[in-house]
């Protein structure tokens, strides 16, 4: 029992126990966003970067970061996160067109301008992350909508479908709509 005993304290010594870096990667060309596989740093607007337990210097990169919050809501997870970086709108630097590539802050510490008037990368509405809230209350003043923190952002900022009358407009949607259903009745 002793040697038994022994023997598995000795294997549970040898065993590799690594610690994931959960360091921010910077945001080069070659970083997709995790929905759409397209480039990321082609965007306008703040980023996000996920970390997952068990995949190591490969996160999720989002060309929005209202898209890495959904994620984070999403019931669907396959790993555990870690970690998720945003963009630093009020960091040295920071524009609209070139959010940065390397001024991360913890999305849990930052705070959000909801509801402003400025559209993210992707093109719906956006969640802008600042770590002063004073800039962020300027960056409200100037484009509209209101800080809060990340638990306060409401699901509707961040899973709601688009505005509805931009569907309305849209001629080409329309167009393949009505060649769909045509196309239906003809094989039906």
């Amino acid at each position: 029992m002793k040697k038994t005993l022994a023997l598995i304290l000795l294997l549970a010594a040898c065993r590799d126990e690594t610690v994931q870096a959960i360091d921010p990667v910077q945001l080069t060309a070659d970083a997709l966003d995790h929905y759409c596989q397209m480039n990321v740093i082609e965007h306008t607007g703040p980023k996000a970067q996920i970390h997952l337990e068990g995949l190591p210097g490969a996160p999720l990169f989002f060309a929005q970061v209202r898209d890495a919050v959904a994620y984070l809501r999403m019931p669907e997870q396959s790993h555990r996160i870690l970690v998720i970086w945003v963009n630093d709108m009020g960091a040295e630097g920071a524009t609209w067109q070139a959010p940065g590539d390397d001024n991360w802050v913890d999305a849990r510490s930052a705070l959000y301008v909801i509801g402003s008037s400025q559209m993210g990368g992707m093109g719906s509405p956006e969640l802008v992350p600042f770590t002063d809230r004073a800039q962020a209350e300027a960056f409200a003043a100037a484009y509209g909508g209101r800080v809060v923190d990340l638990a306060e952002v409401p699901d509707s900022a961040v899973i709601a479908p688009e505005e509805p009358a931009a569907i309305a407009e849209d001629a080409e949607y329309h167009e393949r709509l009505k060649a769909l259903a045509d196309h239906g009745k003809a094989g039906g």
